[in-house]
């Protein structure tokens, strides 16, 4: 039910109204919501690359094999502060939401294999829109009011290890839970209680990755990086219930339901399917790297009491280009402090695999595309291996042709990657001298 309302008000931007309280993107109302990157702030620095990417002393979230180069135990953590201006033809609003990207820990387990463990957001629920209907005098007859809370996270495993030479292999196990709300409240003029509409479900579900890199010596110092990742297909499963029912207020501004007329049962499967991430890296060790990547996805597809996108949206496969680097002039330098810094950059384009019919005829389908171009520093912490990371990014997400909503953002995002020498090194007893 609600998914019809929410897409025609997607649809008819002249009358949409963007309310204070959205934290996230509108299209976060679709599917599982505003899916989040699964990368560091070193990796998002650099257009979002990493499959076949290798540091003995940062963080990988895209290919597990890196893990068999870490030398160092490391913590890392990383926030996230989005504005979003959100723009359609006729009006536009800018928004601001700042969140936890992650937090992981990972180690080396002897000198050739690491271990790696965390908590990431996989995606996040966050609208808040409203609809007027005016009558001939301009005055409203009817109030609409659109709200999605909620979100899915994951805890993660992976491990990665050297079997031949300049060949590692990792393997990567998650789960994933969460809960998602959804509410339309409709209130109609000289009509004394108003409507309400939630759907409130609870998603769950696994999956396993495999990943391989391989590194080998070229001329000229240079070092050659190929990295695959294979994520198997996977099902979330999704289950909660609808509730239909009249409200009014109270004197306090407190809600009062009145009767609820129908109950029904959520009970359905998001069916991810096989995602396949390939790219390739040139560069010298703690000098510079410059990398590209390609990824790909076939179409999300539901079942059970999900698989009702009708002729409004769809699903399509989905793919993303990666293009970035890093440039670190002295990394031992005594004397320049910013020499010792390293600068990172790339950009990315995304096609989401999101298609919505601007007509509402399921005649005339536009994609939702993501562009992005991101860069970042990473600032020593004295003279430890540890760094305060820095990563900016701007970009735009979808179009406002054919009736749709154009999303332009700026991403700033800080962590701390804090190293220690071995694995012991975070649990020894210190001495007193």
């Amino acid at each position: 039910m609600i998914q019809k309302y929410l897409i025609v008000i997607l649809l008819i931007s002249s009358s949409v109204v963007f309310g204070q309280r959205t934290t996230s993107s509108p299209y976060s109302f679709f599917g599982i919501g505003e899916e989040f990157s699964s990368r560091t702030i070193e990796q998002a620095s650099m257009g979002g690359i990493g499959v076949a990417f290798n540091s003995a002393q940062y963080l990988n979230f895209t290919n597990p094999a890196a893990y068999s180069d870490l030398r160092f135990t490391t913590y890392s953590f990383g926030l996230l502060s989005k504005d979003l201006t959100v723009k359609t033809n006729e009006a536009s609003q800018t928004v601001n939401a700042t969140s936890l990207s992650y937090f992981a820990l990972a180690f080396p387990i002897g000198k050739s294999a690491g271990f790696s463990f965390g908590m990431q957001p996989l995606s996040s629920v966050g609208y808040s829109l409203s609809n007027t209907t005016l009558d001939a005098d301009g005055d409203p007859t009817e109030i609409s009011i659109f709200s999605g809370t909620g979100g899915v996270n994951r805890i993660y495993g992976s491990f990665g290890m050297k079997v031949y030479k300049g060949l590692s292999l990792g393997i990567e196990a998650d789960f994933s839970f969460g809960s998602t709300q959804n509410i339309l409240t409709k209130q109609i003029a000289n009509v004394v209680y108003a409507t309400r509409y939630n759907e409130s479900s609870i998603i769950r579900g696994a999956n396993v990755k495999l990943g391989a890199q391989y590194t080998t010596k070229l001329k000229n110092n240079l070092i050659l990086n190929l990295g695959s990742t294979f994520k198997f297909g996977s099902d979330l499963e999704v289950e909660g219930t609808e509730r239909f029912y009249t409200l009014s207020l109270s004197a306090n501004g407190s809600e009062i339901i009145r009767d609820e007329q129908d109950l029904t049962t959520i009970e359905g499967e998001y069916n991810l399917p096989v995602q396949t991430i390939f790219g390739f890296g040139i560069g010298k060790l703690d000098k510079w790297h410059a990398g590209f990547e390609y990824e790909s996805q076939n179409a999300i597809q539901t079942s059970g009491f999900l698989n009702r996108t009708g002729n409004t949206f769809r699903y399509d496969a989905s793919d993303r280009i990666s293009l970035g680097g890093y440039y670190t002039p002295k990394a031992t330098s005594i004397s320049s402090y910013w020499d010792r810094v390293t600068y990172r950059a790339g950009m990315r384009y995304e096609n989401t695999g999101l298609s919505i019919d601007g007509s509402g005829l399921g005649t005339n389908f536009s994609k939702v595309n993501d562009f992005g171009m991101s860069f970042g520093l990473g600032l020593p912490l004295g003279r430890k291996l540890s760094n305060l990371n820095l990563g900016f990014e701007f970009g735009k997400k979808g179009t406002t042709s054919n009736n749709l909503i154009q999303e332009n953002y700026f991403n700033i995002r800080v962590g701390l990657s804090l190293n220690a020498v071995g694995r012991q090194a975070w649990f020894q007893k210190r001495r007193i001298d």
